[in-house]
Order: C-alpha cells, then structure tokens, then sequence
C-alpha cells in the first residue's frame, strides 16, 4: 500500500496527480466495506474539487501536497460534524482545529472523520454507537483504541496517515495492534486547540502511519507553539534516527513483564530484545514500579474528573445519550475531593522523580505496547476487565 512518501513523490515528478490520489482513497474505503471506520465521510466530490484545485497550484514546497487524511473525530474540521462518537453531543464547527488548519496549509486533504470510543474513553475501539472498525490483520480482534477508526483506516490502506488523539495509550495501543506506527508527541508540542477533551491537562493529538519517516513529516507539519492551547509548550522539534553510538535500551525487568499469558506476546518481545542487542544496543533492565504507579494514579485517582468536566452537561440532561460502559467509568463512583486531588499530585511528583532516577543513562524505553492482543469476544464477555 502507498505511504506518504511514495504518494509525494508521485506528484511531484508526475507520476500521478493529486485526483488520481484522492479518488483511490475513496475506491479503496468502498472496496474494504468496514461501514464502521469513518462516522463521517466527505463527499467525494468536495474532495476531488480541493483535489483539482492543489493540482493547479503546484507544491509550493507544501510537505503534505495531496496527501489524504483522515480525522478522528473528536477534532474539528469546518463543515464537518464533531461527535466524539455520541450523537447527543455532536455540533458542527465552523473553524478548523489547529492541527488541521496546519495540516490543510501543507497541502493536506481531509477526506472524513473516524470512529472512536466514546469520549475517546477506552483502549480497545468497541466502545461507540457507530460500530466496530474491523482489525485490517485479523477481523476477531478488536482494533484497538480509543483511536480505532483513524488506525483501522490506514492499516486498510486506504490513507496514508492519520490523526488520533493519545492521552494514555489511545495513540499507541491500535496501532501496536494493527502493525502501524503511533507517534504521541510530547505533551504541549502539538497543539490540541479544537480537540474534545478527555484528560484535558494529559491529552496529546498523534498520528498514525505506515513508517517512521511518514509520521515525522506529519509531526514536522503540525507541531508548534500555539496561542488558542494554553498547554502548548515550546519544545524543540529534534530529528528522528539521531542514534547514540553505543545505544542504552531500558527494558521492564523479568518480574515486571505481564503478557496475561500469552507465550507468543512474550516470545515475541523476547525477540524484539534479541534484535535490539544484535543491532549494537545495550540493554537495562528497570524496575517499572513508579511507571506502573503513575499509571494507576489515571485511573485510580481524581484524573477521571477531567474526563467528568467534558460530559457533565450532557450526563445531567440526558445520561441514557452516553454508552453505559462510559457511564460506569466516568461517573461509577464518587469523584475524588480537593484533598485527594492535591495528594495525587504530590504522589504523582514523587513517581516522577523517581522515574528520572530510573531512566538516569538510558537513551529510550521498549516495552511491550499492549500485554497481548484480545478478541471481540472476549471483549464483550469482559468490556472493562479486558479493556
């Protein structure tokens, strides 16, 4: 399937145009059937017309000349419904969200908006009123989440790339589960202007792709400090592949590794190590004691309150609009007070600090991004233990 390099490449040296790109886009999501990836699709003719319109123009050294994207659809874009997969909620903005407008400016073409757990609250994609996109490797898996529909889209082949929103894996675990690269930036890189929040203080726009290099020039096009997002942070951009000369790998030590049983998860990150090792790195084992910790604070602690301040509203006049599954985990028990809230941070700065000590010498983390893949099935006998 075409990448986001081969497709800019094509339409620079003219081997193909910008319509031919957009109109294959639309063939392949008709011809792979999976009524459940975009909950909103852009006319094709819209499309083609902006398509057309690019092609006339010339590249202007537009890094992303043609190129279509899909949208999760918890981010604006003008003239097309934002719903965050809750129809009750929807409303149609009249202004692009940041990164899209930055993503339009480099040439871009957005062709829809993709499914997602509901309030992007979940990790495994089943969670929505508007199906289940299918596992583009295997159908009996769920696809991952929360962003399913943007991961499902490209591992389809039917874009290129893709953006989701990440704020504790929902970037990372589909596309760990559909083969595909999941960039999540550094909190306040990208901003998230325009983004429906669900953990407003941690929310991060990702993207999605089929190499490393097509996600970078994504990010390359969309990063950058930003006046509407008061979280957007200066942070220096760097350059992928910059790799230390002798390379120092922090892996999960042995009792920390949890595959929930699957031999073949863990033979398969064994021999992720192995390659590491054969390629020149060093490999530490950590104690992930403090990252596990810190995960637990999202969940366990008053963090789920941010996600309560997005619903509130909707939840007071009318709760049968929200999944019960989302219900449950919004606002299945009382909310943390102010006390608890300031000693989870307190907590949280003490994990932190802990964390650095831990990674003090160590170049990056590989870590398994899922214990191991689950089946639709299994999913439904279990929504929020598999979860």
């Amino acid at each position: 399937m075409p990448t986001l390099t081969s497709l800019l490449a094509d339409h620079l040296n003219g081997h193909s145009s910008i319509p031919r790109t957009i109109a294959a886009a639309y063939a392949r999501q008709r011809d792979h059937g999976d009524a459940a990836i975009f909950i909103t699709l852009r006319p094709e003719a819209d499309a083609l017309a902006e398509a057309e319109r690019l092609q006339q123009e010339g590249p202007r050294g537009r890094k992303l000349w043609g190129i279509p994207v899909a949208v999760k659809d918890n981010i604006d874009v003008a003239g097309l419904p934002t719903t965050a997969a809750c129809p009750a909620y929807a409303y149609e903005p009249t202004t692009d969200a940041t990164v899209v407008a930055r993503l339009k400016a480099a040439g871009a073409i957005i062709i829809g908006k993709t499914n997602l757990d509901q309030f992007a609250t979940g990790l495994n994609g089943t969670r929505s009123p508007y199906g289940v996109p299918l596992n583009a490797l295997r159908a009996d898996l769920v696809p991952g989440g929360s962003s399913s529909g943007s991961a499902s889209a490209v591992a389809a082949g039917i874009v290129p790339v893709a953006l989701g929103t990440d704020t504790a894996g929902s970037g990372r675990i589909p596309a760990g589960l559909q083969n595909l690269v999941g960039l999540k930036p550094s909190l306040g890189l990208v901003s998230a202007a325009g983004a429906v929040p669900a953990c407003r203080t941690l929310d991060c726009v990702s993207v999605f792709s089929l190499t490393v290099e097509d996600a970078w020039t994504v990010l390359e096009a969309i990063a950058g400090t930003d006046a509407a997002d008061p979280f957007s942070r200066p942070i220096p951009l760097g350059r992928p592949g910059a790799v230390p000369p002798q390379l120092k790998l922090g892996i999960p030590r042995p009792a920390d590794l949890d595959f929930d049983g699957d031999a073949q998860a863990a033979a398969s990150f064994a021999m992720a190590v192995e390659r590491a090792q054969a390629l020149g790195a060093t490999i530490v084992p950590l104690d992930m004691t403090p990252f596990y910790d810190t995960a637990r604070l999202l969940y366990d602690g008053p963090w789920v309150a941010e996600r309560f301040l997005v619903v509130q509203d909707l939840l007071a006049r009318d709760p049968e609009a929200i999944l019960p599954v989302i219900r449950q985990v919004i606002a299945g028990k009382p909310l943390a007070d102010a006390a608890a809230t300031f000693a989870a941070r307190y907590r949280l700065a003490e994990l932190a600090s802990m964390a650095r000590g831990a990674m003090k010498g160590i170049d990056a983390l590989m870590v398994p991004t899922a214990p191991r893949p689950v089946t639709l099935a299994q999913m439904a006998a279990d929504p929020i233990g598999q979860n």
